[in-house]
């Protein structure tokens, strides 16, 4: 019998990537999403014994921040992340023989604005405001459960890249629209990690059963918006990039129907966790990543 795992709402930018990484490692992968073929959030039934003996769930439900916070769309972020982990968390606890691990989607945004310093798991700093208190009660929805056969992760995910998809799409076409330059003051550090690094992660805590709780899923070395622009541009081989200040951003932010929270929050995340627990980071470097992602 094939080894089996649920990833809930699995049709997003890393969601895809880790349903074709599992299926080539050997796992029978099911998908739970609004998507016509998966498992329907309203098929409780269908998700329980989805659950039963499957040996993990990797929850990243949740609506694209990428929109403007006005209050129909706060509503649907926040339910999307709270109501789905709270129609997880009761099939777990219906199940005959529950997932041995449940990896929960959080965010690395839930810090607070950071310059000063590296945000921690153990000394990180928690932020003010709707993003915060979205990855606040998404966590707190997670960790309402008391699961004593299914060990608990939540994920503190920072900006993802990879190939063909999420934010390196619109970064590039900045770059190669010579609008490169640095957003903003160019001083918020922008924390990232690769997709690849994603999944030694989720293979390396399935390895390690004595791990449990928060972790800071980001690489080791983040790097300022400055640097994150000039080293875009050196890799597109982009002599110059146009600058946009944070006025400009918000001018187009409205227009694109986003929020210039996205670019202008300083994310200063490190892996504390992950690094002292003896995990190796893939691309360790922004420069790495972009040489794989870029060729």
């Amino acid at each position: 019998m094939k080894r089996k795992i649920v990833i809930a709402g699995g049709t997003g930018f890393i969601g895809t990537y880790l349903e074709k990484q599992f299926q080539k490692l050997g796992f029978e992968v099911l998908i739970i999403s609004r998507r016509a073929g998966h498992i329907a959030w309203s098929d409780k039934d269908g998700i329980r014994k989805a659950l039963d003996h499957a040996e993990m769930l990797i929850n990243l439900a949740g609506k694209s921040v990428n929109c403007r916070y006005h209050a129909k769309n706060k509503a649907e972020i926040m339910d999307s992340r709270t109501e789905t982990t709270g129609i997880l968390g009761q099939a777990v606890q219906e199940c005959e023989h529950p997932p041995d691990l449940w990896i929960n989607s959080s965010t690395a945004t839930i810090y607070r604005h950071a310059e000063d310093r590296p945000m921690t798991e153990a000394a990180g700093d928690i932020g003010s405001g709707f993003s915060v208190d979205v990855a606040k009660a998404w966590e707190q929805s997670f960790f309402s459960f008391s699961l004593p056969h299914t060990r608990q992760i939540a994920l503190r995910i920072a900006i993802a890249l990879g190939r063909g998809g999420g934010v390196m799409i619109p970064y590039q076409n900045l770059v190669r629209f010579g609008l490169g330059g640095i957003q903003g003051p160019g001083n918020q550090r922008f924390s990232w990690i690769h997709l690849e690094d994603i999944l030694g992660i989720i293979l390396f805590l399935m390895e390690h059963p004595e791990l449990s709780g928060v972790f800071n899923v980001s690489a080791p070395n983040p790097v300022t918006n400055r640097e994150l622009m000039q080293q875009l541009r050196e890799a597109m081989k982009m002599r110059f990039g146009l600058p946009a200040p944070a006025w400009m951003l918000e001018l187009g932010a409205r227009v694109i129907q986003t929020e210039t929270e996205l670019i202008l929050k300083s994310r200063w995340v490190i892996p504390e966790r992950l690094e002292q627990a003896g995990y190796s980071f893939k691309y360790k470097t922004l420069s790495e990543a972009l040489h794989e992602i870029l060729p």
